[in-house]
């Protein structure tokens, strides 16, 4: 039996009615995926049936990769990698379709790492919390540094909740299955992005004003409000001058 290992945020999906759920978001049939965290194989045996072009697991526990490797040996089309998600470069794969129970206590740096990548990704289906999958959500008001830079990576969407009852150790929090599209075009200057975040960002009570010098061609009236007082494009505005 294998046990959980909280260091790893480990929390197995058992249900699978909630598994076949998340398979069917994605079209897997000839496609390359990549599985992070595939754990007991609860979404990798359901990838398996609809027969990928090739798929990738990224296991960090070495018992669990060590499992996996037993079990998938005879699938050629199968390549295990034993390593941590945030250390594996993803430039060797093409075109790849990401799906993953996102550990925990580092989903919020994982989903950043992609989105500000260059990597041949098409879409990401990944479980969250809740409160994390909220904070990427750039269709509800306040807008903040995850949502914008989430609008500006991706076509985003939160597509259902999930109770802790489905996994085992359950968490105490609950979960939500989300998908990140992500845009072919990202090139975007994140120095550039970093800096006007740092500005923007922190002490939102501060007016524009205080935040950046004056350009002319900001209507004048940004320069009034507060950051948690603007829209998107008023935003895209700003970042645009800066």
């Amino acid at each position: 039996m294998v046990i959980p290992k909280k260091s790893l945020s480990q929390n197995f999906l058992i249900d699978k009615n909630i598994s076949k759920k998340i398979i069917k978001l994605l079209n897997i049939k000839n496609e390359n995926i990549v599985e992070i965290g595939p754990g007991m194989g609860a979404l990798t045996d359901l990838i398996i049936n609809e027969k990928p072009k090739e798929l990738i697991l990224i296991e960090k526990d070495t018992k669990l990769f060590l499992e996996l490797n037993k079990r998938y040996k005879k699938f050629k089309n199968i390549k295990l990698v034993n390593k941590d998600c945030l250390k594996v470069d993803y430039n060797k794969y093409k075109d790849i379709n990401i799906i993953s129970n996102l550990p925990y206590n580092i989903s919020t740096k994982i989903i950043l790492k992609f989105l500000k990548s260059k990597y041949k990704i098409k879409n990401m289906i990944f479980m969250v919390q809740k409160e994390v999958a909220i904070k990427f959500d750039y269709n509800i008001d306040k807008i903040n540094k995850y949502k914008f830079i989430n609008k500006l990576t991706s076509n985003y969407s939160r597509l259902f909740d999930v109770s802790p009852n489905v996994f085992f150790p359950k968490p105490k929090v609950e979960s939500t299955v989300v998908n990140f599209s992500l845009k072919k075009t990202r090139d975007i200057n994140w120095n550039k992005f970093n800096e006007f975040s740092n500005n923007l960002f922190i002490n939102k009570r501060k007016k524009i004003k205080n935040k950046i010098s004056k350009k002319s061609y900001i209507p004048e009236y940004l320069y009034e409000k507060r950051i948690d007082e603007i829209n998107f494009e008023e935003l895209l505005t700003i970042y645009n001058s800066f």
